[in-house]
């Protein structure tokens, strides 16, 4: 009898370790643009857009912009990451207030599999009528 005892929670105690592992391995951290830049796996960061350094080349569907660490509060000396995101640009990327980019960092820079844009122009008018 209790050897079945043992052997269940054996059975219990290495599938909740496998559960664990794979649960944080799925998951993705929000980092940094400094820590972004030297993460080994796929990570989340956000960040504002410097709108004099885009480029879109539309051969190859390729977005290539600079990510402004939005913790600093002087764009001078705020830390900074090239982006290249490659596939088709949301609409409302001109009018983004700020972007979340989820990738990790290549050659050249920084690789997005996903661009997340956020732009309150789409809040404006809920706001005004809630008042």
């Amino acid at each position: 009898m209790k050897a079945k005892y043992i052997i269940g929670i054996i059975i219990i105690v290495v599938f909740g370790i496998w559960g664990a592992s794979a649960f944080l391995n799925t998951t993705i951290q929000y980092v940094s643009v400094a820590e972004a830049k030297t993460a080994q796996k796929t990570v989340q960061v956000a960040g504002f857009v410097d709108f004099d350094e885009v480029n879109y080349d539309i051969d190859n569907q390729r977005l290539i912009f600079t990510l402004i660490d939005p913790e600093n509060p002087d764009p001078a000396t705020a830390e900074r990451m090239r982006v290249y995101y490659y596939g088709v640009v949301p609409g409302n990327f001109e009018q983004a207030t700020s972007v979340m980019v989820q990738g990790k960092p290549g050659d050249d820079g920084f690789v997005a599999d996903k661009l997340f844009v956020k732009c309150p122009s789409k809040y404006q008018g809920q706001l005004e009528q809630s008042t």
